[in-house]
């Protein structure tokens, strides 16, 4: 069986204070792409479901609605939050996917970070606790 790999240079280990967060093995400079990843995509009455389980930290609100939500494959989901975030996400509503770009130019060996309110340097509140470093 072939293995399924997302990329060559970003991979998934443990962040103090957050559990897995996605980092980068080399230097990436600002406004390129990160990640492309398909999205399942769940009508209102299933989102209110998934908001009941443990994935409802992992659902981006999809559309303009507020009410149908997605899940994003591949390591989209695992960025976690930063309120000066060095990546942000793209939605593409037609092709049902999601991309993920640098704002920033970032280290080898730095954590790539969204910010959950869907602009890089946005400080209105998220839902949980922010940890930053």
């Amino acid at each position: 069986m072939k293995k399924f790999k997302i990329s060559d240079h970003i991979f998934l280990t443990a962040t103090a204070g957050k559990g897995l967060g996605v980092f980068t093995k080399k230097a990436i400079k600002a406004e390129k792409l990160v990640e492309r990843s398909p999205v399942l995509v769940f009508p209102p009455k299933e989102r209110k479901l998934l908001e009941q389980t443990g994935l409802y930290n992992y659902i981006f609100e999809w559309e303009d609605d507020n009410k149908s939500c997605c899940v994003a494959l591949g390591y989209l989901s695992m960025f976690n939050h930063s309120y000066d975030a060095n990546c942000e996400y793209i939605m593409d509503f037609e092709k049902k996917t999601m991309v993920v770009k640098t704002v920033k130019d970032i280290p080898a060996g730095a954590e790539l970070t969204i910010n959950y309110n869907g602009v890089p340097d946005c400080k209105d509140e998220v839902w949980f606790d922010v940890v930053e470093e």
